[in-house]
């Protein structure tokens, strides 16, 4: 399977396949992702939550971004990678912005970048896209600044919000993002802003006709025990399985049943021997 590229990403919007996209934050589950034949892995800045244990993700800082960004890059062969800039790192000053998104792809290996806001945002995506870095758009619930709108909820219910969402994802575009996540807003809304725009949506809580779909990959596998939101499908629990495989390791260590013989290492009886015999033991 050959490296998917960014035009292969903007050319789904009209060959009728949605687009496939995780996030990942380190080598075994970037391994899984990858080999599952998924289109993109997004190493986002909820790994502040989910891995890091942060209480959001404006903690993350883009030296930790850059770590998870190499392990992740290191393993992913067929994505696309993307590396989210956290808060701080672009929406500082446009020159900080672009070194900052240099380090992601040079010292991170990711293929791209993503940040969140909308016609704010746009000359600092302009600048980015100039400086020959791909960028992927967010709008919609932005974790980043979720305190300023009001919290984790959903976006653009009314009229008029839903007007500057459609106005948000124009600027982006024309600013020259590839793509765009829409995270947490009324599935109409969603529908009318991928029907017009020229590239492709990505949505995480906003309806199936998005051009693709993404979810937190610690949300889909339920290994993310904090909250679990509306709009994320658990596939599997697997916080679960991992909670009776300790239990069941330390009843077997409590009770010297592990490690048994098949996992244990044996010795030639007579080398056994000598060595006793040398250490004047009986």
């Amino acid at each position: 399977m050959a490296k998917i590229t960014v035009p292969d990403i903007k050319a789904r919007k009209h060959d009728g396949m949605p687009i496939t996209m995780l996030t990942a934050y380190d080598y075994p589950l970037a391994l899984l992702i990858d080999q599952g034949g998924i289109d993109i892995v997004l190493v986002g800045d909820s790994l502040g939550m989910v891995v890091l244990g942060y209480p959001d993700t404006v903690s993350v800082t883009m030296d930790e971004m850059i770590h998870h960004t190499k392990a992740v890059s290191r393993v992913v062969k067929n994505a696309l990678v993307i590396g989210d800039m956290p808060f701080g790192s672009y929406n500082v000053s446009i020159k900080k912005a672009v070194s900052n998104a240099n380090r992601m792809l040079k010292e991170g290996r990711a293929d791209c970048i993503k940040l969140e806001g909308g016609k704010n945002m746009a000359p600092v995506v302009e600048a980015v896209v100039n400086a020959g870095i791909p960028v992927q758009g967010h709008i919609g619930l932005t974790p980043q600044t979720a305190s300023a709108l009001g919290g984790f909820k959903v976006q653009g219910k009314s009229a008029d919000a839903a007007r500057a969402l459609f106005e948000d994802a124009k600027a982006l575009e024309t600013a020259g993002c590839f793509s765009i996540v829409l995270e947490a807003i009324p599935s109409p809304i969603a529908k009318v802003i991928t029907e017009s725009i020229s590239i492709p949506t990505i949505g995480i809580g906003a309806g199936v006709q998005c051009d693709g779909q993404v979810l937190v990959i610690h949300d889909l596998i339920g290994l993310f025990d904090r909250f679990t939101p509306k709009f994320v499908k658990q596939y599997v629990k697997i916080s679960d399985i991992i909670a009776k495989a300790i239990e069941e390791y330390k009843t077997e260590v409590t009770e010297r049943k592990f490690p048994d013989e098949k996992h244990s290492f044996s010795m030639g009886s007579e080398e056994l021997e000598k060595m006793k015999a040398a250490l004047g033991k009986p």
